[in-house]
């Protein structure tokens, strides 16, 4: 079971159990370990005198396994089975526990909790190993060299005893500066089949402990009357009928006239005594605009031209290029703005302790954001604010906001009140579908020319979209002159050798709240992508397959070789081209977040009286997949949210109020929409990369290709069941 808790009630709790041993960094980044709260490190290993050994999680746990791949990479290293290594959560820190790959910020995002924690989680377990080994060989009087640990027990010839002996003595000695590092050949976890998610029995059996299941005594539980449309501001309300609901407590206007804080018992008073209040809007300022305003204008902006030039192109010459060409290919598509619906509704819970202290139960995806807004709601240093982070049923990036969204919104609740009561902040399913953020809505403009030889000869691509990181936190080191590479990664940088390409992004503005989603740009560029590759292989009269390899040729680049790794593998074992009459088989394989993923999509039926995917075969290169098995379930995941989106899925405005509210008419994947995945991983000697997203973006465009090849309907607006594709 999880535990939450604050660095310095982590340290005394580990006093007072007697010796313990605690590995760790200083702030500088060196590595460091203790035996008391008095130490400046903060712990990722930490070993009890009885030999339990608990793993210090930094990133959260939202489905996608840190807190099994991170207590492996510490297992490993130190000689431990699974069973013998337990997870706790890290304090929000982000001096200590930031994410490498983000700066100094704390937050789990991007597919990055492997990639970043791979050599810092790994030289903590490594450093414990070596300095129990040398507390032993001081004790026995033996060569260090000659002592090794083994499930546990530290051994030397007719010597062994349990780690736990040594705790106490490891514990006074300086931590190696540089641990040895077990090779791969030593390796007993890292990449083993057999090894298992360390949540899944707690999840099964109800001893985990999500965000929704706090309840702390004497609790409020609060909903906020937003605005239809977002961006209106309160100017009054009336709770009359509100107060006839049983368990209804009181209703105030947030301090930035966002809303109207309902305060009430239980969930089902709060529930109905918001759905009771009367409220009055200013929308003055409020999102207006339907959604065929706002895709004219993404249409528009494609027509025009582009405000960047991305890759500096001589925009001439490759449309001269294509303009000569023997055949020319064009398409524009369109993607509309999608919701992140995760099972588990946004919710967390805020109180204050006697001594003035502000503390947040949140599933938290980054909570170095909350944890300096809320120095400035509060008036509070940073030491005064814990933030203990619980597990989230689901995120796909709708947990991590620039702005800490729903955080702020719990806090400016409880700032109103008196602050004797816990408030717990609580969102329905139609609140975040109806009041949420949005994957951005994008346009894509494509031009290719193709010589007679079946060759690529130039390739325009226009992008226009709302960007995601302009105007945040984030712009800084996501934005470079002027370009939000969110919005056209998997284009930019993708290991295509593609002659002559000229690529141009315009943003345009955005539609009422967006942010990234599971995969971000990639869910829209590797679509265009790979149906585009598909439409110039098929004018070419060439094989999909061996076309996208005539464009991955350059044996010195390992980008290219190892994207067709896995378009070879994905084939192969899908047997490619060979599929039962009445069946097709589309593909498509790309690069993100350090990953390479094909993927082959095997469908069967007719776009109008229904089609059936029959199996998905997935291909990927993930570096050394720590966990195979969580690898497998991630790419499945993925494979299911990319594919559910694009077969049905939208967010719609009217007068800028969202149309859809809950799963009747936002549907997720069902269980029966996909009937076999298969996955195949390549061995790889490379450090670990993102699983998290990759499996996403090559989803919906094999299911698109495979559905062309079947049918002959080329879908380019999405979704599908609204452009053309029934699905049986």
């Amino acid at each position: 079971m999880t535990i939450n808790t604050s660095r310095r009630g982590f340290l005394k709790g580990a006093a007072a159990a007697g010796a313990v041993l605690l590995i760790g960094a200083r702030t500088d980044g060196a590595l460091a370990a203790a035996s008391s709260e008095t130490a400046q490190l903060n712990p990722f290993v930490k070993i009890d005198a009885d030999g339990t050994v608990t793993a210090i999680v930094k990133h959260f746990e939202k489905g996608q396994g840190p807190a099994t791949g991170l207590p492996t990479l510490i297992a490993e290293e130190i000689g431990l089975r699974m069973d013998q290594i337990e997870y706790e959560f890290a304090p929000s820190n982000p001096e200590v526990y930031n994410n490498l790959l983000f700066g100094p910020f704390q937050g789990t995002g991007g597919s990055t909790a492997m990639a970043n924690s791979w050599l810092q989680y790994r030289q903590a377990g490594a450093a414990a190993r070596e300095m129990l080994i040398a507390a032993a060989a001081a004790d026995w009087g033996v060569d260090a060299s000659g002592i090794t640990i083994e499930e546990g027990i530290i051994k030397a010839g007719d010597k062994s005893a349990p780690i736990g002996d040594f705790v106490a003595s490891a514990a006074q000695l300086e931590p190696p500066v540089e641990p040895r590092l077990k090779a791969p050949a030593e390796f007993k976890l890292i990449g083993n089949e057999a090894v298992r998610r360390k949540d899944s029995a707690i999840k099964g059996n109800g001893q985990a402990m999500y965000a929704m299941d706090v309840h702390l005594p004497n609790q409020m539980v609060a909903m906020i009357k937003r605005p239809e449309s977002r961006g209106g501001l309160v100017t009054g309300f009336d709770d009359s009928a509100s107060k006839d609901v049983k368990g209804y407590i009181s209703a105030a206007v947030l301090p930035n006239q966002a809303g109207v804080a309902v305060y009430a018992e239980n969930t089902w008073a709060a529930i109905q005594a918001r759905d009771a209040l009367e409220v009055e809007w200013d929308l003055s300022a409020a999102e207006t605009r339907d959604s065929d305003q706002i895709e004219a204008e993404i249409m528009s902006a494609l027509d025009a031209e582009p405000t960047y030039n991305v890759n500096k192109a001589d925009v001439a010459s490759v449309a001269a290029a294509i303009d000569g060409a023997d055949t020319v290919v064009e398409k524009t598509f369109y993607f509309p703005l999608l919701a992140h619906a995760p099972m588990e509704p946004l919710n967390c819970t805020i109180e204050q302790t006697a001594d003035g202290n502000i503390v947040l139960h949140d599933g938290s995806q980054m909570p170095t954001g909350p944890h300096m807004a809320y120095q400035q709601i509060f008036g509070l240093p940073p030491e005064k604010i814990q933030i203990n982070t619980m597990l989230a049923g689901g995120s796909f990036g709708r947990r991590a906001t620039p702005d800490a969204d729903y955080q702020v919104e719990a806090a400016l609740a409880f700032v109103v009140t008196d602050r004797s009561r816990p408030v717990k902040l609580v969102w329905t399913r139609e609140d975040d579908i109806r009041s949420g953020y949005y994957r951005p809505a994008f346009g894509h403009k494509v031009r290719i020319g193709i010589d007679e030889g079946g060759n690529i000869v130039g390739w325009q691509h226009q992008v226009a979209g709302q960007s995601i990181m302009k105007g945040t936190a984030f712009e800084s080191f996501a934005v470079h002159d002027g370009v939000d590479h969110s919005s056209i990664e998997g284009i930019a940088d993708s290991p295509y050798q593609i002659p002559g390409m000229a690529l141009g992004l315009t943003d345009t503005p955005k539609a009422t709240s967006v942010l990234w989603w599971r995969s971000v740009g990639h869910t829209h560029t590797a679509y265009v992508m790979e149906t585009m590759m598909d439409l110039a292989a098929n004018a070419a009269g060439r094989d999909p397959v061996e076309f996208r390899l005539s464009h991955l040729t350059d044996s010195g680049d390992a980008d290219q070789q190892r994207k067709a790794g896995v378009l070879k593998l994905a084939a192969e074992k899908a047997d490619w081209g060979n599929v039962p009459e009445g069946r097709s088989q589309g593909i498509a394989v790309h690069k993100s977040f350090g990953s390479y993923v094909a993927e082959v999509v095997e469908v069967s039926g007719d776009a109008e009286e229904g089609i059936r995917i029959e199996k998905v075969t997935c291909a990927v290169d993930c570096g050394i997949a720590v966990n195979p098995d969580v690898v497998r379930a991630q790419m499945e995941g993925g494979i299911g949210y990319g594919i559910g989106h694009v077969m049905r899925d939208q967010i719609t405005l009217t007068g800028g109020s969202v149309d859809q509210f809950n799963f009747p008419d936002y549907e997720p994947l069902r269980i029966g929409d996909i009937a076999a995945i298969d996955v195949h991983i390549i061995p790889s000697a490379e450090a670990p990369t993102g699983v998290g997203e990759p499996g996403t973006p090559p989803s919906a465009p094999a299911l698109a290709n495979a559905i062309a090849k079947l049918s002959g309907v080329q879908v380019t607006n999405l979704p599908m069941a609204e452009n053309g594709v029934s699905f049986a």
